[in-house]
């Protein structure tokens, strides 16, 4: 069927081909008559000679993507555009949310999973780019349990073989910092509790570094430490007028969560400072607490190498320590109870200040949790040598019914 040369409703030659929903369509330039409409096809010479083509002989078979398909790309693009992340990373989320519907393992998920996949392929796209972007933001952000986002994040790794570098705790720390509402003056902050970034910035990863070196971020969720880390800073840049200010009120003040275990991360750092302070010649004599100890922190982190050296000792000091005192105490008599050491020994002074230094190790050795007790044994039990008589109720569970019997032999015809 050729095309037709001239309008039949005004006869103006002036036809023009216009591309409308995807279908070509010959229109008149002069009326706007829709002449002919396009046919799917599989080439340009079909779509010249209008033949009709089978769609599923077409191209636009493989073109169109199922509503599941076409919603999780969207779901992708927009969370891309809450995060606010680049354009590249847009395309990789959506590619790699693609790949893995198609999938075996994703392709019969649960709509739930399937909603976390998004999440995922986004994740997965922030750390390859080297962009830092928490497990915590996805969770919070697609109202979902850590558990099981975290399932469908590992699963995505290995089955689309994906290589993903870990997160750095300097990233980590910069982003949680940039949601802190603590750096411009608003009505609802204070001028004194407003900071400089870059300063806080760089105080908080000293504070962090510190924790590292004292096995405090270790296994743990490093959200926690960093927040304690944040207000421990922010206290110490301008003590005077902010040591009132408890943890709570910084959190509210900051705009960020407070997370459950970040009191006793602030507790463990309070005792690791303190620690330190007592090693400081011109800090000794004013008796720190907790409160006070804030406002050395930067001379503290100024000589952390050297105070962390003599603040704490190495594991096997620790035990070399205890043997050697054992020794002593074995080989010397106890004296008597009306004697005292002798104070001018020049020995006595240097142990008492080693044996007050813990060994430098995870609280979880430090402080283990306490195991249940197991049952004494009697001795009546410590006396059983397997030679006592066996009572008749004790035989009645080894006797086998004839069911039993038979079920016995039909197993023991395959063995």
């Amino acid at each position: 069927m050729a095309a037709p040369s001239r309008c039949p409703e005004c006869g103006s030659a002036a036809l023009l081909e216009d591309a409308h929903y995807a279908q070509q369509q010959l229109v008149c330039a002069a009326c706007g008559c829709v002449l002919a409409e396009g046919l799917l096809t599989t080439t340009y010479s079909d779509e010249g000679q209008l033949r009709e083509v089978a769609y599923s002989q077409s191209t636009g078979q493989k073109e169109q993507l199922n509503r599941c398909e076409q919603r999780g790309i969207r779901r992708v693009q927009d969370l891309c555009k809450v995060l606010r992340l680049p354009s590249v990373f847009e395309g990789t989320a959506v590619s790699y949310f693609q790949r893995a519907l198609q999938h075996p393992s994703f392709r019969l998920v649960s709509l739930e999973k399937k909603e976390l996949l998004v999440g995922c392929c986004v994740l997965a796209t922030c750390r390859q780019h080297n962009w830092p972007l928490t497990l915590g933001t996805i969770c919070s952000l697609l109202y979902a349990k850590q558990e099981l986002v975290t399932s469908v994040y590992l699963s995505l790794q290995k089955e689309l073989g994906i290589s993903v570098p870990a997160l750095s705790l300097a990233d980590l720390v910069k982003t949680h910092l940039n949601s802190f509402r603590l750096f411009q003056h608003t009505e609802d902050i204070p001028v004194p509790f407003v900071e400089d970034k870059e300063k806080m910035l760089a105080r908080t990863m000293q504070v962090v570094e510190l924790a590292s070196e004292t096995w405090l971020v270790t296994g743990r969720h490093p959200i926690p430490i960093v927040t304690a880390a944040a207000f421990l800073s922010w206290q110490s840049l301008q003590p005077s007028a902010r040591l009132t200010c408890t943890f709570t009120q910084f959190c509210k003040a900051a705009g960020v969560d407070l997370p459950p275990p970040a009191r006793l991360r602030l507790k463990e750092l309070y005792d690791v400072l303190l620690r330190m302070a007592a090693e400081l010649a011109w800090l000794k004599v004013l008796n720190l607490d907790k409160k006070t100890v804030v406002k050395h922190i930067g001379d503290l982190l100024q000589h952390r190498i050297f105070l962390l050296k003599n603040a704490f000792c190495a594991a096997d000091a620790e035990e070399q320590q205890g043997a050697a005192q054992a020794e002593d105490s074995s080989s010397n008599p106890p004296a008597a109870a009306g004697t005292e050491p002798d104070k001018g020994h020049p020995l006595g002074g240097k142990q008492k200040a080693e044996g007050s230094r813990r060994p430098l190790l995870p609280p979880c050795l430090l402080h283990p949790r306490k195991r249940l007790r197991t049952a004494a044994s009697s001795a009546s039990d410590a006396a059983i040598t397997g030679d006592e008589p066996i009572s008749d109720s004790e035989i009645e569970q080894y006797l086998r019914g004839p069911e039993e019997i038979r079920a016995f032999r039909r197993a023991k015809v395959w063995q």
